[in-house]
C-alpha cells in the first residue's frame, strides 16, 4: 500500500524487532557500550531493563549481529510463566538439542555436553532470554546453576537478561543475593528525547529509500514525540499509521494536523479495545474473589499486581477498576490473619 505509494522499498516502521534498524541513540549507544563490557568480561549475566518497546530485543539483535559467527553461538528464548525445569527444556531446544521425554538431569547433561564442545571448538555460547520479568526465583537459580559450568576456570555460557522494569524489584529480592553477586553489567533504557525522536524517523525511512516523499513538518515530528513519549515502539505504530493517512488522503505533505488526526484514532481505538478488556478483567475478578481466597494466596496476588503495574503506566484507565478490587481484598486478608495472630 503506502511503500509502493512512496517509492520504498520496504516498511519502515514494522513492529517486529529487527537488527537492521538500530538507530544509535544516546540511551542506546550508552546500553550497547555496557553489553560489550559485559561481553568483555566473558562470564555472568547481562540486564537490560526497559518500558515495553523500548528497544531492547533490537538493541541486543543488532550487537549479536557484529559479532564473528565463527566464534559465538547463540541462542534466544521468549519466557512466559514457566517452572525451572520446562525452562531447561527451551534452553536445550533453542541449542538445537533433544529435550522431548528427558528428565532434568539429562537435561543438564545435555546442555553441558554441547557448551564443553562449543568451547573446544573455540566458541562462546550466549543465551539471550527476554521478557524476564516472568521468571520465578527458582528459573532465575536454575539459570545461574547453568552460568556456572565452567572448564579451565572459563565459563561456558553468558547469559543476558531482557526485562521490563518491573524485573529490577525482582532482582532486588533479598532471596536472589547469589544471583545479584553474578551480574556483570546492567542498564536500563529509557526513551529517546524529542530531538533523537524525529533523527530515529528519518534514520528508518532513509533505511528504505526515503527522498524526503512524503514531506514532513518540523511541527508533525514536535506532534510525534509528544503522542509517543520517545518511546520506539510507540514511534513505530503512529508512524505506520500516518503514512497509511498519507496513502489513503493521497498526499505527500504530513503536517502537525495530520500527526494529531492519526494519534486521536489510535487512541480512540486504544479506549474501546481496553474497555472491552477492563469489564472482563473485573467480571474474572469479582467471580473470582467472591468465591474467597486463601491467605496463603497473598502473596501469588502481589507477584501479579507486578506486572499489572507496568501495564497501568501506559493503559492506567483500563486497570483502575481492577487494582482498587484487587489492593481492597489485599487489604481485608492482611487484616483478617492479623486478627487471627492476635487472638
Amino acid at each position: 500500500m503506502y511503500v509502493d505509494f512512496f517509492k520504498f522499498k520496504a516498511a519502515p516502521f514494522q513492529l517486529t524487532p529487527d537488527p537492521r534498524f538500530f538507530f544509535g541513540s544516546s540511551v542506546h549507544t550508552r546500553a550497547k557500550a555496557y553489553l560489550t563490557y559485559g561481553l568483555d568480561q566473558k562470564e555472568g549475566f547481562i540486564i537490560i531493563t526497559g518500558d515495553v518497546g523500548a528497544g531492547k530485543t533490537t538493541l541486543v539483535g543488532h550487537l549479536l549481529s557484529t559479532l564473528d559467527a565463527t566464534r559465538h553461538v547463540a541462542a534466544k528464548i521468549v519466557t512466559t510463566h514457566l517452572d525451572a525445569e520446562n525452562t531447561l527444556r527451551m534452553v536445550a531446544s533453542a541449542f538445537g538439542l533433544e529435550q522431548e521425554d528427558a528428565d532434568k538431569a539429562t537435561l543438564l547433561s545435555r546442555i553441558e555436553s554441547f557448551l564443553l564442545a562449543q568451547h573446544k571448538e573455540g566458541r562462546r555460547a550466549l543465551l539471550v532470554v527476554d521478557e524476564a520479568q516472568n521468571l520465578s526465583f527458582e528459573t532465575l537459580e536454575e539459570l545461574r546453576m547453568l552460568s556456572n559450568f565452567q572448564m579451565e576456570e572459563v565459563s561456558l555460557l553468558q547469559i543476558f537478561l531482557l526485562g521490563q522494569p518491573q524485573f529490577r524489584r525482582t532482582l532486588a529480592s533479598p532471596d536472589l543475593d547469589q544471583f545479584r553477586q553474578r551480574i556483570i553489567a546492567s542498564y536500563h533504557l529509557g526513551p529517546v528525547n524529542a530531538e533523537e525522536t524525529q533523527e530515529y524517523v528519518k534514520h528508518r525511512l532513509r533505511a528504505v529509500g526515503w527522498a524526503n516523499d512524503p514531506e514532513i513538518t518540523d511541527a508533525a515530528f514536535e506532534e510525534i514525540y509528544k503522542f509517543s513519549g520517545g518511546v520506539p515502539r510507540r514511534i513505530n505504530l503512529l508512524c505506520s499509521r500516518l503514512l497509511l493517512f498519507g496513502f489513503l488522503e493521497e498526499v505527500h505533505h504530513l503536517d502537525r494536523d495530520s500527526v494529531m488526526q492519526v494519534a486521536e484514532d489510535l487512541k480512540e481505538e486504544t479506549e474501546q479495545v481496553l474497555d472491552h478488556k477492563s469489564d472482563d478483567m473485573v467480571s474474572k475478578l469479582q467471580t473470582t474473589l467472591s468465591a474467597g481466597l486463601r491467605s496463603a494466596d497473598v502473596s501469588d496476588i502481589k507477584k501479579r499486581l507486578d506486572n499489572l503495574e507496568a501495564d497501568v503506566e501506559h493503559h492506567d484507565f483500563a486497570f483502575r477498576k481492577a487494582l482498587v478490587m484487587l489492593f481492597e481484598y489485599l487489604s481485608l486478608v492482611n487484616g483478617e490473619t492479623k486478627k487471627k495472630d492476635n487472638a
